[in-house]
């Protein structure tokens, strides 16, 4: 049975920018850590990090591809809490700036460039 702290895990998983601007990027489409990296401008390990925040709260899911590891949201969050923030994920922060920079910068990165 969940208890408060894996609640709170989840608020403290949203409540950084960048793991919000890393949501609604792999809204748009599945990325690695070198094309996440290039859009917000962080280092590859603050990056991971972030990342491994949003898997442990059950935003996200990560799959090996080769020589990358790809990450998408989880489609499927085993906690009701997470399912619904999830769900208005898809509204919410459309008309911040730089979210509408970061969609624009995941269409043209490129891992094949990026992660040599």
């Amino acid at each position: 049975m969940p208890n408060l702290k894996d609640k709170v895990s989840i608020f403290k998983a949203l409540s950084d920018p960048n793991r919000l601007r890393i949501l609604k990027m792999l809204q748009i489409r599945d990325l690695c850590v070198c094309e996440i990296t290039e859009v917000l401008g962080l280092a590859p390990s603050t990056v991971s990090k972030h990342l491994s925040v949003l898997r442990d709260a059950g935003f996200i899911n990560e799959e090996k591809d080769g020589k990358w590891v790809n990450y998408m949201l989880n489609t499927k969050p085993s906690d009701p809490a997470s399912a619904s923030l999830m769900s208005m994920m898809h509204v919410l922060l459309e008309d911040v700036e730089m979210i509408k920079k970061d969609r624009k910068a995941v269409q043209t990165v490129d891992r094949a460039t990026l992660c040599k």
